[in-house]
């Protein structure tokens, strides 16, 4: 049924509600007019595609016609017209699975068990049919339905290629840094092998919720990767059975002619004696670690879809993680993201921020052999870090800060919601670790104890390091000293350390995220 027809879509499908929005795409709830089926319909507009955007996007078409099976989203209808092109795929309700697992109340190693076995019969298809996915990763594990037992789903097929049988050939430099296989990283021919790479980082990160390599830096990441160099730290690997760990081992084979085949693991005790040898503990420190895990995706995912939306739109449709099309984004974007929640107190001598700079030179400068869909979602080099460092923007954001500092000392929320973005995230004290989007958190605060105050507050920004992100974002970096009068009448001060995202609509700059550690909010009496 998916080949590509040139009839209307909208003489075959209803469509109703958005779904999903991306740089060049939207995702719309549809129902096939003549059976009443629902779907998702990936509208693409192809006017906004290059040349070479065009041939990815029909080779994915083609290698998603090839697959079908239970634990893969299925593409049913492939439907071209003037200027749009329109991908109609299951409807997948359930969102991801790592999404699914902490909000469980029960997890144990049999359910890791009998996720990666899923995982690996979607695999095991793909390779069958002479396709390699390149990109396994939580974000592209999805669940049929929000119902119990529900199917895992494998999506986003934007950087699977096909091979012919076992062949090995060097296929360009694409996927997501965490998950790369040595082969890959060394530029070596691959194949089949580096998907069961990626299913070992996955099964790891389903027994003790954190990923087996992991470096702010990139080169100490891809050296790690490349040395195998992990390992099973107490106390969190104790209770993991010993058959869990040889499969890692197993999967983890930095030798891709060694490495276990997706049938082989399919075959292996813990898979396949699941009742028997898989332990039934519930792991509750796994869920802990797999929501915070969770929470540093999804930051990641919204500052960059952010990004894209901000600067030049030459980059393909297929990088766009929003969509479902994308392809993974380079270490230089991640490792400014994941400095937001882990390095707060980072400087302008930073090595994290140098080093965002560096690998999108190296990526897409000094890399003929990269492919352009592992690159940033975010237009060319000159467009992200090397653009001309204007003192006036600088600081222009330092004084957008200060004005929003200013309404939180006053208690001004009006003030305050002006300069913010609606659907402000943040991370901060006050929220115990957890991700808040929206004012509605910060409104509690300001009724209730900000604008009530008639002590005078005072704060410091220290060393304001500003990064300018095309012509119409910015991150700003700082050290917060706020100095009050507490209720005994002594002069107080207490230190935090903030990261804000800065963007500019209508040529007024809004506060899209924060970060904040150290100090709270509100002074402590």
């Amino acid at each position: 049924m998916a080949a590509t027809t040139c009839t209307r879509f909208t003489d075959e499908y209803q469509m109703y509600e958005e779904l999903g929005k991306g740089a060049f795409s939207v995702v719309r709830r549809c129902m096939k007019i003549s059976t009443g089926q629902e779907y998702a319909a990936k509208i693409i507009n192809t006017k906004k595609l290059s040349a070479r955007d065009h041939q990815k996007l029909e080779r994915e078409a083609r290698i998603c016609r090839l697959l079908k099976h239970h634990n893969i989203v299925r593409l049913h209808d492939s439907i071209s017209e003037e200027g749009s092109h329109y991908l109609v795929f299951d409807l997948v309700t359930g969102g991801e699975l790592f999404e699914d697992i902490v909000a469980r109340e029960y997890y144990s190693e049999a359910d890791a068990s009998h996720c990666i076995q899923q995982i690996l019969e979607a695999v095991l298809h793909c390779h069958q049919m002479g396709v390699v996915h390149r990109d396994l990763k939580p974000e592209n594990l999805l669940l049929a339905s929000k119902l119990k037992g529900a199917a895992v789903k494998l999506a986003d097929f934007g950087l699977a290629i096909e091979v012919q049988g076992d062949q090995q050939a060097w296929f360009g430099f694409a996927g997501t840094p965490g998950y790369l296989s040595p082969e890959v990283l060394r530029k070596d021919p691959y194949g089949k092998p580096v998907d069961m790479w990626a299913c070992g980082v996955i099964l790891y990160i389903l027994l003790v919720g954190y990923p087996p390599f992991w470096d702010e830096d990139q080169h100490r990441l891809y050296q790690q990767i490349k040395a195998g160099a992990y390992d099973f730290p107490s106390p969190e690997w104790d209770t993991v059975t010993p058959e869990a760990k040889d499969l890692i081992n197993k999967m983890l084979t930095i030798n891709p002619a060694k490495r276990v085949t997706a049938s082989d693991a399919l075959k292996h005790p813990w898979i396949c004696q699941r009742s028997t040898v898989a332990s039934m503990m519930h792991r509750q420190e796994t869920v802990e670690c797999l929501k915070k895990f969770n929470a540093r995706r999804k930051l990641k995912g919204a500052i960059l879809t952010t990004m894209s939306s901000l600067t030049s739109p030459a980059k393909s449709l297929l990088n766009k993680k929003a969509d479902g099309v994308k392809v993974s984004p380079s270490f230089s974007v991640a490792v400014l993201c994941l400095s937001i929640i882990r390095l707060p107190r980072f400087s302008v001598s930073s090595p994290v921020l140098m080093l965002c700079c560096r690998s999108v030179l190296t990526c897409s400068s000094l890399n003929p052999d990269c492919d352009a869909s592992c690159l940033d979602p975010v237009g060319p080099p000159d467009s992200f870090f090397f653009v001309p460092c204007f003192a006036a923007r600088k600081q222009e954001i330092i004084k957008v800060t200060e004005q929003l500092i200013e309404a939180i000392n006053n208690g001004d929320f009006e003030a305050y919601t002006k300069i913010c973005d609606p659907g402000l995230t943040s991370f901060e004290p006050e929220a115990m670790g957890n991700l808040v989007e929206g004012t509605d958190f910060h409104r509690f605060y300001f009724e209730n104890a900000l604008s009530r105050t008639k002590l005078p507050v005072h704060t410091i920004l220290l060393n304001p390091h500003v990064h300018l992100i095309g012509d119409e974002a910015a991150c700003i970096a700082y050290v917060r000293l706020t100095q009050y009068i507490d209720s005994d009448g002594k002069p107080r001060t207490v230190q935090s350390e903030e990261t804000r995202i800065w963007h500019r609509r209508d040529s007024k700059w809004q506060n899209i995220h924060f970060h904040r550690s150290g100090s709270p909010t509100i002074p402590t009496k």
